[in-house]
């Protein structure tokens, strides 16, 4: 073939991300919601943005049971930069980070856990740290590797649609060339408003494990909900693309924290996992309570949402009655339902069947109820059940085949 197919043949290979991971939606414990751009540690050192903080969580999610269930990912988030050295190095703040980033590496790997970092591509990070411009790409995704980072974030602020557009694929290009696995977090799509045609959902694919499509998760119900109704409305554009090695990522779980009530905690894990969403924690786990930890250590919601075919759920059913059905289709045939009240009155007895959900009429289920672990046996298409669903809560089945019926013959 002439050059130029072959140039365009190389650079199209070059810029897929062939990194084999996240074959699952990474799990584990980001730093930003719960504890921000905190970084008075004189004031505040319990909670500023330091290697102390970073290895009390890595000892929280190595000790407590995280780790265990799949938790592995120990994420910095944004205001750990000190500067560039004479080379241009990144460097963290030598106060709140005296042993460095390799070090912090080391002590999540020692524990059985991956360290996250974060970037920004732009002139500066969001809160104004220095950011990782075009001319700096290859070498900040060096300097990731020497420190044995295992995954990046890298955000938008401060940058072009041209630069976003140069910037992400080659940062993608960049990690896969050190050698080392580092899982790529994007937040391009957030910052192009999300959808088509702005947004290339086969090229992130390509480029990107995970990638952030919408505004930044606040402590609120109210903000949950604005994430929620973005990704249903636009769950046709959305849902296909998701899959083994490549998320859309609704941001941070907040149950722990101080905006959601126990009901709306355990809706938030329930819609997550069906979206087949990452679930990054973003909470004190030094004081978290027990109640939360039960939420987010379910190990059957953690089983669905680590299922091996990657599928995206979708709202299914939307009633006047305010209730709204969500499936997630998983392994063996199996499914996830969620049954999500947006009522604020009280309990709402909801009636359905397994035929109005669009099942088979020649199989026999059985679900388990994710939170209460009871199991609803003997399922037909035509048989009616009620759900008893509370305000702004979840009812979540996993649904299974347990026998095929024989047709009669004609």
């Amino acid at each position: 073939p002439p050059p130029t197919v072959l140039l365009l043949a190389l650079a199209s290979q070059v810029l897929v991300l062939e990194n084999g991971l996240l074959r699952k939606p990474p799990m584990g414990w980001l730093a930003w919601e719960r504890f921000r751009c905190n970084i008075d540690c004189s004031e505040d050192p319990k909670n500023c943005i330091s290697e102390q903080l970073f290895m009390e969580m890595a000892d929280r999610l190595a000790q407590d049971g995280w780790r265990d269930l799949g938790y592995v990912y120990l994420n910095i988030d944004d205001c750990w930069i000190g500067g560039r050295d004479a080379k241009g190095n990144l460097v963290p703040d030598r106060k709140r980070f005296p042993h460095g980033i390799a070090f912090l590496a080391d002590y999540a790997h020692s524990l059985g856990l991956k360290l996250g970092i974060y970037e920004d591509l732009g002139n500066f990070t969001c809160m104004g740290y220095p950011g990782t411009t075009l001319d700096k790409v290859v070498q900040d995704a060096q300097t990731f590797a020497e420190w044995k980072v295992d995954m990046l974030k890298l955000d938008g602020c401060y940058s072009t649609p041209q630069e976003r557009a140069e910037g992400y694929p080659k940062m993608a290009a960049a990690l896969n060339a050190t050698g080392r696995p580092i899982a790529f977090s994007c937040s391009w799509p957030a910052y192009e408003g999300g959808l088509p045609p702005k947004v290339n959902y086969t090229l992130l694919a390509d480029i990107c494990n995970l990638w952030r499509n919408f505004d930044d998760i606040q402590d609120s119900w109210r903000s949950v909900l604005s994430v929620l109704d973005w990704f249903v409305t636009h769950q046709d554009v959305l849902q296909p693309i998701a899959g083994p090695g490549h998320w859309n990522d609704p941001d941070m779980l907040l149950i722990g924290n101080f905006g959601l009530s126990f009901e709306q905690a355990r809706a938030q894990m329930a819609l997550w996992t069906v979206l087949a969403a990452p679930l990054f924690m973003s909470t004190d786990l030094r004081t978290i309570s027990a109640q939360n930890m039960d939420i987010l250590q379910n190990p059957l919601m953690i089983k669905i949402n680590q299922d091996p075919l990657g599928i995206q759920g979708r709202r299914i059913l939307k009633e006047k009655s305010h209730i709204e059905v969500y499936l997630r289709p998983l392994a063996s045939e199996a499914s996830a339902i969620v049954f999500f009240s947006r009522r604020m009155d009280m309990p709402y007895h909801y009636h359905s069947s397994l035929a109005r959900l669009n099942f088979s009429s020649s199989v026999v289920y059985e679900a388990q109820d994710v939170y209460t672990g009871d199991i609803i046996s003997g399922l037909q298409d035509k048989t009616n059940f009620t759900v008893i669903i509370n305000p702004s809560g979840v009812v979540m089945w996993y649904l299974y085949p347990i026998r095929k019926l024989e047709i009669p013959q004609q």
